[in-house]
């Protein structure tokens, strides 16, 4: 199993923008029962990602509950990271 960050930022090879939410749930298949795949330890994960370079926020929004809701894709620049270093 390769370690969660690097397949959180896998996800984000198609383009697609995501959520926190929407990371958790797609990773839940390879990943459920690990204690690292909560709301917190994701989140903080797509926000290191972004500070790195590796993503971008793209739009907000607000989720059922009222709570705050940020997407984030990649870009070139972290496109070229995740294709050149991780397999």
């Amino acid at each position: 199993m390769r370690p969660l960050y690097y397949s959180m930022l896998l996800l984000f090879k198609d383009g697609k923008e995501r959520c926190v939410n929407d990371v958790i749930n797609e990773l839940k298949p390879e990943y459920n029962g690990f204690k690292m795949l909560k709301f917190p330890a994701v989140q903080e994960g797509l926000m290191t990602a972004q500070q790195n370079g590796l993503l971008d926020e793209t739009r907000f929004d607000l989720d059922e509950e009222g709570k705050l809701r940020v997407y984030w894709k990649v870009n070139d620049y972290g496109m070229q990271m995740i294709n050149g270093y991780i397999k």
